[in-house]
């Protein structure tokens, strides 16, 4: 029976570039692609759909009715916590997709086809990540077609890559998960983005265009993990002014109170919270990870509650594609 199994990993997403109505390009986005978590979604040939995972099940039919298949029988593996701020969703659309195409031999434009799964409707960090991996910077979409609202799913492009850059080999992000009310999904998330930017002053943009191009692409240029975390740490601040109404402060809580924590500590050079949190990352190196993930026990402790910490390495390389064929 031929088999196609996808691997795909977490990303960190530091914020948008501009979230005001009155410029020409709405959204803009920034992050980087980790090695860890990471799931498998495994297809192979069936008739009609079956998968007993969510929302991975809901992908497959999408995916069968888009690729006019008969059908996938779709298995997952490993471990990815969703709407925590890591890019579960896309992951799991992007994975299950192209693992049921390959099952069929067929070949497929993920970039293409993802505004039809609902993926990269504002950012497009997820969607360049399994392609490529690495750091990327997106140029957002035109805010004439956008304005409060996303079209419907499937009628929009998703966001073009501006700039790229490999991860330094010694950079190391800690990641810290609190056990806390997971940020918005779905219709919430489109109703707290409608808030924001029908409300979002243009200020802050202005000033993340100035930390984007003099601070956040010359760091990973030229690979100064320092200026970069004190950068994408900045630019996290400025994209919390816009959101405080809606999670109730600069950060959501109790990501405040960790990133406070991380900030205070030598081993973590910068800290912030990745999209709607809770998740809220440090970045390090390879030589203070040890000491930076025990930070990131304390950073729990101090606020009173109970998480998962660990420390992942950036990936430079897109989701991991394996097939089998009947001899």
């Amino acid at each position: 029976m031929p088999r196609a199994s996808v691997t795909t990993y977490a990303r960190l997403h530091f914020g948008f570039c501009n979230l005001s109505l009155a410029h020409e390009r709405l959204y803009g986005s920034l992050g980087v692609g980790l090695d860890r978590p990471q799931i498998r979604v495994t297809a192979t040939p069936h008739d009609g759909v079956r998968c007993d995972h969510s929302p991975v099940d809901e992908y497959a039919e999408r995916a069968v009715d888009l690729l006019g298949v008969d059908g996938a029988d779709v298995r997952v593996e490993g471990d990815f916590p969703r709407h925590v701020g890591l890019g579960s969703g896309t992951q799991f659309a992007l994975a299950t997709l192209v693992a049921v195409a390959r099952a069929h031999d067929r070949s497929v434009d993920v970039r293409a086809l993802a505004p039809d799964l609902g993926r990269g409707g504002r950012s497009g960090v997820g969607v360049a990540t399994f392609e490529d991996g690495g750091f990327v910077l997106d140029a957002g979409h035109p805010t004439a077609r956008f304005t409060t609202d996303r079209p419907a799913v499937g009628q929009w492009s998703v966001p073009p890559v501006t700039a790229s850059h490999s991860i330094p080999d010694d950079w190391r992000f800690l990641i810290v998960v609190p056990d806390a009310p997971v940020g918005p999904s779905g219709a919430a998330e489109d109703r707290s983005m409608r808030s924001v930017v029908e409300s979002a002053p243009a200020s802050p943009s202005d000033r993340l265009a100035g930390v984007i191009t003099r601070r956040v692409l010359p760091a990973i240029a030229e690979g100064s993990v320092e200026r970069f975390a004190s950068a994408v740490e900045e630019l996290g601040r400025l994209n919390g002014t816009w959101y405080a109404d809606e999670q109730g402060g600069v950060y959501r809580p109790p990501a405040g109170e960790l990133v406070a924590t991380l900030d205070d500590a030598p081993a973590v050079h910068g800290a912030g919270q990745s999209s709607w949190g809770p998740t809220v990352y440090g970045v390090t190196d390879a030589d203070r990870a040890s000491e930076a993930r025990a930070v990131g026990h304390d950073a729990l402790d101090d606020a009173g509650v109970d998480g998962r910490v660990f420390v992942a390495e950036g990936r430079n390389r897109g989701a991991r594609v394996e097939e089998r064929r009947n001899e």
